[in-house]
């Protein structure tokens, strides 16, 4: 599992969306009986169905997504997220690391090796797509703080600016900023990336640039957006959705067709782009990325520990 991909790619190789979506459709029915890898880790572009992961469009991606910190509608990010400045950016980095600090943007960017990985997005609300992000393995800048030997957990915080963010001051229910975390092992897993941009270009505002976690096996709302603070701690951090509501959100939120939300059947989702009446498809467990993510979980109760 201790594996990592390599990559000679940078943002400026990548294909420019209208020729990577028609080749790739192309591809997709030349190689998907032949189990070729097409995603950014060995065997991940192909799904357990057999069909070659096709990422959705810009404009899908875009312009379908939850950033509560500027409304609780899918489109209200693209409508007002213009409003936030990323220009200086820094993110702080505290706790159980051997040289804590405010990190310059443009600094931690300098020391990291940027790759692009295609990935599934499965949201909490049984909504699904595939994003070609672009960025950098959080292990990567973990190691490059230097982890303590007692650090367990790592907690995010996103950006606090009600004067930018407007949902910040309604309040809505929420103790901002919003709140994320991972066990430390699950933070340093080569899947796990903190990602600065999507289809070759920077993160869109909409989607948490300048920076955000991405972490494929989880429900979307594990990946932290706009990410200011990095915390190492030896106790497992508070998170937002758990704070709010507990019984419907555990820590891990692994993707689990197998485990219903309270209100709702995870068994199937809904393709973002797929058309009004396409029909769901099923669910993957760990959201199609079992064999890597599996052994972390060896022993728990997965279904105790949604």
């Amino acid at each position: 599992m201790a594996y990592r991909w390599k990559n000679d790619l940078s943002p400026g190789d990548v294909t420019p969306e209208t020729v990577w979506v028609n080749r790739r459709r192309i591809m997709a029915g030349a190689v998907a009986g032949a189990g070729l890898g097409l995603a950014g880790l060995p065997g991940r572009g192909v799904a357990a169905t057999g069909d070659a992961l096709e990422p959705n469009s810009y404009e899908d991606i875009t312009s379908y997504n939850n950033f509560y910190e500027f409304g609780t509608d899918k489109g209200d990010p693209v409508k007002y997220a213009g409003a936030l400045t990323t220009e200086p950016w820094s993110v702080e980095i505290d706790g159980m690391v051997e040289r804590p600090g405010r990190y310059d943007f443009a600094d931690i960017m300098a020391q990291m090796t940027v790759e692009e990985r295609i990935y599934r997005l499965r949201c909490v609300e049984a909504w699904s797509m595939v994003v070609p992000w672009q960025g950098f393995e959080l292990a990567d800048l973990l190691n490059w703080v230097g982890v303590r030997p007692e650090a367990k957990y790592v907690a995010f915080e996103t950006l606090y600016r009600p004067e930018e963010m407007r949902a910040q001051r309604r309040g809505g229910g929420i103790d901002w900023p919003y709140r994320e975390g991972l066990r430390l092992d699950e933070a340093m897993h080569p899947l796990t990336i903190m990602a600065t941009g999507l289809y070759g270009k920077p993160m869109p505002n909409q989607n948490g640039a300048p920076i955000r976690l991405v972490v494929p096996w989880k429900y979307g709302f594990k990946s932290i957006k706009s990410v200011v603070k990095i915390t190492l701690t030896d106790s497992e951090p508070e998170t937002t959705w758990n704070m709010l509501q507990p019984s419907e959100y555990g820590f891990y939120a692994n993707v689990n067709p197998n485990v219903d939300h309270p209100r709702w059947s995870q068994a199937r989702e809904r393709v973002v782009g797929g058309g009004l009446f396409a029909s769901k498809q099923p669910t993957l467990m760990f959201n199609g990325y079992e064999d890597d993510v599996a052994a972390l979980y060896e022993g728990m109760d997965l279904e105790r520990f949604y």
